[in-house]
């Protein structure tokens, strides 16, 4: 999602003159992030202690349980899963009581037991914000903060949601589950842009804009393409996104972290459900899923993009990824304003719906602009849900049929 403005169409400046002042606007960029990034990390020095999460991971590596050492938070999701399906009943809910968010954040602990091990740690980070509506100490905006967050935790509390992570320290990290993931045999994940937090997983305007929205249209849309198909989809805000349009946007940093940890997510979706995966990424996510991209599980069939303003890639093939690539861009999408360049770090390389980066462009009619690819009722959304059932050859090309070309 992001919280930019519709751009108009470029102007009549030569190009000696745009670059002129792209170079003076990114000058003024730098100074400000420098200057109030410094000024932040100086604050936030003082005094800080450990994060929530931070605090339940050290606090798990110190534990045991029936007379053994709890394994390692950084072991791999199969021997995680193993550890887990030792131990009964009464000793998981020891370990969830205990280790809320270390055991709700675990990639190879079982998705019901992350369900509810974030839903006591986001009790808990309720009672944490309702008393910070309170405090002096903070300022008045503080306060509004502080209850804005309750009430975003008190809507992730609702029955029946499926809160697969969940980190609250600064910005906030969370994803979400439609479906039931561990009996999928498609699952589907939304990787969004810029501006994603905790505040903006979901909204109620225009609520398709959002992560959460984002994934419940699409699991709506795979239900009705394949009524019969065991699907899931993770609305998947778990990765710290650039705020807004600045240095972090405009290169990997983000998108390197980022991808880091959607493939930990990926490598610990459940075993025993055999599930192929396709990628939804949009806007800044799809430098996320590029940087990803040479390095994802097999089970990752597809990686489909939208309003992408590049995969730091020059083409496909530097995606280095078996997964079938496919990209698509409404008609007034501002991105396509963006240069798709990469000088020195900054910009994240070729526009991946043109021919020569070789991806499969899919049709995103009714769009209507960056933040509309899901929607319901668009074209863009009916095909990104094709693909993500795998009915591959039904999907409607952009720009003609050839992005179907050699599909079985």
């Amino acid at each position: 999602m992001t919280s930019f403005p519709e751009l108009g169409s470029p102007s009549p400046l030569s190009w000696v003159h745009t670059a002129t002042a792209w170079r003076a606007a990114l000058a003024l960029v730098v100074v400000f992030v420098l200057l109030a990034t410094s000024g932040w990390a100086v604050g936030r020095q003082l005094g800080a202690g450990p994060d929530p999460l931070s605090a339940s991971l050290a606090a798990w590596g110190k534990g045991a349980i029936a007379g053994r050492p709890l394994p390692d938070t950084d072991s791999s999701p199969r021997r995680l899963a193993r550890f887990f399906d030792s131990l009964t009943g009464a000793q998981l809910t020891r370990l969830v009581q205990r280790y809320p968010l270390a055991v709700g954040n675990l990639n190879g602990a079982p998705v019901a037991l992350r369900y509810r091990a974030n839903r006591l740690a986001l009790r808990h980070a309720r009672l944490v914000e309702r008393k910070r509506i309170h405090d002096d100490r903070l300022t008045p905006y503080g306060q509004r903060e502080a209850g804005r967050r309750m009430h975003r935790y008190e809507s992730l509390l609702s029955q029946g949601r499926q809160i697969l992570a969940f980190d609250p320290a600064g910005s906030g990290r969370v994803a979400e589950v439609f479906g039931n993931l561990a009996t999928a045999r498609r699952v589907s994940v939304v990787v969004p842009g810029v501006d994603t937090d905790l505040l903006t997983f979901e909204r109620t305007r225009q609520p398709y804009r959002a992560p959460v929205g984002m994934a419940r249209a699409l699991y709506a849309a795979e239900r009705s393409a394949n009524p019969t198909s065991r699907t899931a989809v993770i609305a998947w805000a778990d990765y710290t996104s650039p705020a807004g349009i600045g240095i972090d946007a405009a290169t990997g940093a983000r998108a390197e972290e980022g991808a880091r940890r959607l493939r930990a997510t990926l490598g610990g979706l459940p075993r025993q459900s055999r599930a192929e995966v396709a990628l939804f990424c949009h806007s800044y996510g799809s430098v996320v899923c590029g940087v990803a991209a040479d390095d994802l599980p097999r089970a990752v069939t597809d990686i489909a993009v939208s309003g992408s303003p590049g995969m730091r890639a020059e083409n496909v093939a530097d995606l280095g990824t078996s997964a079938r690539v496919w990209a698509a861009r409404d008609s007034g999408d501002w991105i396509a304003d963006v240069p798709h360049l990469d000088i020195a770090g900054f910009g994240h390389g070729a526009d991946p719906v043109e021919s020569d980066f070789g991806a499969r462009v899919l049709s995103a009619d009714g769009a209507a602009g960056h933040a509309g690819y899901f929607e319901p009722g668009t074209t863009s959304l009916a095909n990104f849900a094709r693909v993500g059932v795998g009915a591959v050859t039904s999907v409607s090309c952009g720009g003609g049929d050839a992005c179907t070309a050699g599909l079985n």
